[in-house]
């Protein structure tokens, strides 16, 4: 039977964790992202605000400082949609904070046979499932600590940041695209 935490456990889990937190981003788009001024603001503009002192980055620098890690690796369409565009924009506040966020195109991911879930992955003992409904709206987490998926999850980011591609080079290959 699965196991949901309540997201004050999830957020506990980022500054609780002792070696590595790690995220892979399936969906073509997230809701809470779409309602945000932020959002609004680069599909007007093509651009993001400095938004280096958000909470989220603040505990980046934090748990870097102590020489852990935090990574992800977001998967997009040949065709990006605004959505992936916006988070590619975006993630220089969280790489700048120290957070290591790589891009893999999509069909890369099928070639890989990559599942197509959102987790997080910590210290490589516990993961959390995300689960969205078919609005891309958050719903739970589901704690996984049963060992043979745990090294599943752990094929899975290892074969999905081996073949991303760091955020800077993987924007000049969007940009080569539109």
């Amino acid at each position: 039977m699965p196991e949901f935490i309540d997201d004050n456990t999830f957020g506990s889990y980022f500054e609780t964790f002792e070696h590595t937190a790690w995220r892979l981003e399936t969906r073509r788009g997230y809701g809470s992202d779409r309602v945000g001024e932020k959002y609004r603001r680069f599909l007007e503009t093509d651009t993001v605000p400095d938004d280096s002192h958000r909470p989220w980055c603040t505990n980046v620098r934090a748990q870097t400082a102590q020489e852990k890690r935090i990574e992800r690796v977001r998967i997009v369409d040949t065709r990006p949609t605004s959505e992936q565009l916006f988070l590619l924009a975006s993630s220089a506040s969280n790489n700048e904070a120290g957070e290591g966020i790589r891009n893999l195109w999509r069909a890369d991911v099928e070639k890989l046979r990559l599942p197509a879930v959102d987790f997080w992955l910590f210290d490589a003992r516990r993961a959390l499932v995300l689960h969205f409904d078919a609005a891309d709206e958050y719903l739970d987490a589901e704690l996984v600590d049963d060992p043979a998926r745990i090294v599943e999850f752990c094929q899975v980011r290892d074969a999905a940041w081996h073949y991303a591609i760091r955020r800077e080079e993987f924007a000049a290959q969007v940009a080569s695209k539109v």
